[in-house]
């Protein structure tokens, strides 16, 4: 199985020619959905790698949310690695709810903290148009299906297990 930083260079280098076909084509760097699509499969690669289920070891992702990376060892001690987190549609989505769970808990704190000292507090999420959001569900799914891919798990790997006779 490739290392950290050999996943990571895949990713990257997948981004870099999706970009220059991209641009090469007339696409701007500034399309809001282009932007979105970038960032979202930059934070899949680097944030919310399906590594973050090794709970027993510090793996790069989790390193790079520095202390907040204490909160991802739960995570890891919810799905053994290369189980339902290494799969392909619900993999990826255990990752999003989690990192919900995490932002929810965290704007919950953040809220009475600035109740209690009095301060007024809101958070708004960016008027992007649906397509954009989608664009960025893509650009996550794409980062986390090529380090599936590069690990040799494919989409039929779960049925290929059911098949085997016990």
């Amino acid at each position: 199985m490739p290392s950290g930083r050999v996943h990571e260079a895949i990713n990257l280098t997948a981004l870099g020619g999706a970009a220059a076909a991209y641009l090469a084509y007339g696409g701007s760097p500034e399309e809001p959905r282009a932007l979105a699509f970038a960032l979202a499969y930059l934070g899949g690669t680097f944030l919310l790698s399906p590594d973050l289920d090794l709970s027993e070891r510090g793996v790069r992702a989790q390193r790079r949310w520095g202390l907040l990376g204490l909160l991802w060892r739960p995570y890891g001690w919810l799905f053994r690695h290369r189980g339902l987190s290494h799969t392909w549609v619900l993999g990826p989505l255990t990752r999003l709810g989690y990192l919900a769970v995490l932002l929810g808990g965290l704007l919950f704190l953040a809220q009475g903290v600035a109740a209690h000292l009095g301060m007024p507090f809101s958070l708004r999420l960016p008027p992007w148009p649906p397509e954009v959001w989608g664009f960025a569900l893509l650009g996550y799914y794409l980062s986390q299906w090529l380090h599936l891919a590069a690990d040799g798990l494919w989409p039929d790997h779960d049925l290929k297990r059911l098949k085997r006779p016990r």
